[in-house]
């Protein structure tokens, strides 16, 4: 499955870069996919090819990002700037309805779309998040993306995604290999560079807000969380909570792993089918 690399222009004149697979026409709700804090549109690779057989599926880079231009004002990349390129985003795609899958801070955009374009949601997939996070989870993900620290080559790499994320539970050597595919590019050198502006990393810090309001604006819509069982992000108190808070929420946990499941475990593809086919009809 091929797609199709498009760019738009953000409210601000930002450059940035989405990608968009399957047929615009096909009958299933489009889905919206959007990455966490320092990731980008390649982590929905396999799930988007997956899935675009029965439906339009759009994941953009967020801005410092992936293909997206990274913002010289590094106070830009806050939520209320991302929500308004989101916005723009479903206006030059012309998205009118979609399920957002939102993995990670991608799962607090989708919340925070619920309170700023409330129409535009038909349903949401969490995918390792909720509204509390684990307080040191912050902490070692700022640590991780403050540094570009340029590598050899992709057996490096590898063995750095291994270190950084070793309570992933991937069975095959190729599942690593597409986890360090989507976190470094490549320089003209043949050195390995990572996908994001380290700027980022600077708008972490401080008090994390009260979340729960947002979630409680998810209330209506049909929605689906998942967690992996080791989640250092999504604690099982908050997974508990929020299923308190909304008791139609469906939820699965992926054993064995942590943060983020990659979307491609058993569990986790027939919840998402299961879910998707619902919100179709």
């Amino acid at each position: 499955m091929t797609y199709r690399e498009r760019r738009y222009s953000a409210p601000d004149g930002l450059s940035l870069a989405y990608r968009d697979y399957g047929d615009p026409l096909s009958p299933g709700v489009p889905l919206l996919c959007l990455s966490g804090l320092a990731r980008n549109a390649k982590d929905f690779a396999y799930f988007a090819e997956r899935q675009a057989g029965r439906r339009r599926v759009v994941c953009p880079d967020i801005r410092g990002r992936g293909r997206s231009d990274y913002d010289p004002n590094w106070r830009n990349y806050r939520p209320e700037v991302y929500l308004s390129d989101i916005a723009a985003l479903l206006a030059a795609a012309n998205l009118h309805h979609v399920v957002v899958c939102g993995t990670s801070m991608g799962g607090l955009l989708a919340m925070g779309l619920a309170v700023t374009n409330p129409t535009a949601l038909a349903g949401v997939i969490f995918n390792d998040v909720g509204p509390a996070i684990q307080p040191q989870a912050i902490g070692r993900i700022q640590s991780m993306i403050a540094r570009n620290e340029p590598l050899p080559g992709w057996p490096a790499a590898i063995a750095k995604v291994k270190q950084i994320h070793a309570d992933l539970n991937y069975d095959h050597e190729w599942k690593w290999r597409r986890l360090a595919e989507a976190t470094y590019r490549e320089d003209e050198a043949g050195r390995l560079h990572v996908e994001w502006d380290t700027n980022i990393a600077r708008t972490l810090g401080g008090q994390i807000p009260d979340l729960w309001p947002f979630f409680r604006a998810i209330r209506r819509l049909p929605a689906l969380a998942i967690r992996g069982e080791i989640s250092p992000v999504l604690s099982r108190e908050t997974f508990a909570a929020m299923l308190a808070e909304k008791p139609d929420l469906i939820q699965v946990t992926v054993p064995g792993t942590g943060h983020a499941p990659a979307l491609d475990e058993a569990e986790a593809e027939q919840a998402i089918d299961d879910f998707l086919a619902q919100i179709d009809g």
